[in-house]
């Protein structure tokens, strides 16, 4: 089988990026998405709460209807796709492997490919709680599985660890569901996930918000019976004497999102340590040429609404690819970040000077601040020169920031050789 374009997973980022390679001119019959569980939309199944599309759609909508529409999209489009179907390999020659109940096993070859495949939740051994192991201990995505999907309650008497917006989203889901939630306790000063969430989830249905605050131990042989919960100090190490025993039955694990990236690993592609994804270039494409990353596979995103933008541009870059006129991603420069800034997408740019702008008008560049700023500036430079200045209030580093890159900007880093992002306090 032979196809231009590719997409490994059919979650929002995989939909989005379909729809743009199609939008930008790539045939229907020559695009083909692979997705491993039974229906597409990923995640975005289980996500019966609202609060998706304020961004893109202006209006408020659930998971399931912001994943529908661009499945209707799909659809219309007759876009191919194949679902329960796992991913074997990703060769270097953009030949992937797989296999599904619908074609066994099946090679196909793509002359672009779009690695899409979303992240997995850190698990209890990242943390090193002490204890035994129990029954009673879920991610926070298990649980709103088996609550919203499976019609199962995980517990009566729920503790959880992270204040990352799905953790406060399963809060107020429980205690809807008739769960006691005792506390949620977070390890950092502040949450992790949005004002609106900790004011809609945790202060109008009175759940206690511990900060500072870590499990330390699992209490429980063949059932989770408490949790041992410790003040932390400003490294994160647990005070010794400040232990409390929380009576509970389930504990509901909210520490984070890993990029899926064993796929990208595995084609040999270079991953960017702070993010745990790919190192890409404005066009989002991968060190192998051809190869092209979006979504939270390529670093967590705080809203759907961000993955889709960022997605569909990805999509537009495939279609330059096939169509040739983006160029393979050998000419790499580097996008150089100053202590303030943890991280930066894209971390490379790969410019063409007679094509710069004929697929993209202009570059977003997304980062997170390695601290919170209060009022920040935001500062691009090439070789010292100036290119864009922004002053931004209450920056944090749990959120996802970005700035705008013109084609004029792209044009004096393509001479210069040479861009570097630095956020200081304004």
């Amino acid at each position: 089988m032979h196809k231009s374009v590719v997409i490994i997973g059919g979650g929002p980022a995989g939909l989005a990026a379909a729809i743009g390679a199609y939008e930008s001119g790539v045939e229907a019959n020559d695009i083909l998405i692979i997705e491993r569980e039974k229906e597409l939309g990923g995640v975005l199944n289980q996500c019966v709460h609202t609060g998706f599309g304020l961004t893109y759609f202006g209006e408020e909508l659930s998971g399931g209807e912001y994943a529908s529409r661009f499945i209707e999209k799909i659809e219309e489009y007759a876009i191919p796709y194949v679902t329960e179907a796992t991913v074997l390999s990703v060769s270097k020659s953009k030949v992937i492997k797989f296999v599904s109940p619908q074609l066994g096993y099946t090679k196909v070859k793509a002359d672009a490919v779009v690695l899409a495949m979303g992240c997995r939740e850190r698990s209890r051994g990242t943390l090193n709680i002490a204890g035994t192991r129990p029954s009673g201990i879920f991610s926070a995505g298990s649980a709103q599985r088996f609550v919203n999907i499976e019609g199962y309650l995980p517990g009566k008497r729920i503790v959880i660890l992270g204040s990352g917006d799905i953790g406060l989203i399963m809060a107020r889901r429980l205690t809807l569901e008739g769960a006691k939630v005792l506390r949620v306790c977070e390890m950092k000063s502040h949450v992790s996930g949005s004002a609106r969430n900790v004011e809609q989830c945790l202060n109008d249905f009175d759940i206690p918000l511990y900060l500072n605050s870590t499990v330390t131990k699992i209490v429980g042989e063949e059932r989770v019976t408490g949790v041992v919960v410790s003040k932390v100090d400003e490294n994160f190490k647990p005070i010794r004497g400040t232990g409390e025993l929380v009576r509970c039955d389930t504990l509901v694990l909210s520490i984070g999102l890993i990029p899926e990236n064993e796929l990208t690993t595995e084609a040999g592609i270079k991953l960017d340590k702070k993010t745990n994804g790919a190192v890409v270039d404005q066009y989002f494409q991968t060190s192998l040429s051809g190869v092209f990353a979006c979504g939270n596979v390529l670093h967590v995103h705080d809203i759907v609404d961000y993955v889709t933008a960022e997605s569909i541009n990805v999509g537009k870059a495939c279609a330059g690819y096939v169509k040739g006129l983006i160029k393979p991603n050998k000419t790499k420069i580097p996008f150089e970040i100053s202590d303030g800034v943890k991280y930066v997408v894209p971390q490379t740019f790969n410019f063409d000077p007679k094509k710069i702008d004929i697929i993209l008008k202009r570059f977003v560049v997304y980062f997170r601040v390695s601290r919170d700023y209060e009022k920040a500036k935001i500062t691009i430079t090439s070789n010292g020169e100036e290119l864009l200045s922004v002053i931004k209030n209450n920056i944090h580093s749990s959120q996802m920031h970005s700035v705008i890159l013109t084609k004029k900007m792209a044009q004096v880093i393509e001479k210069n050789k040479n861009a570097k992002i630095s956020v200081t306090e304004a």
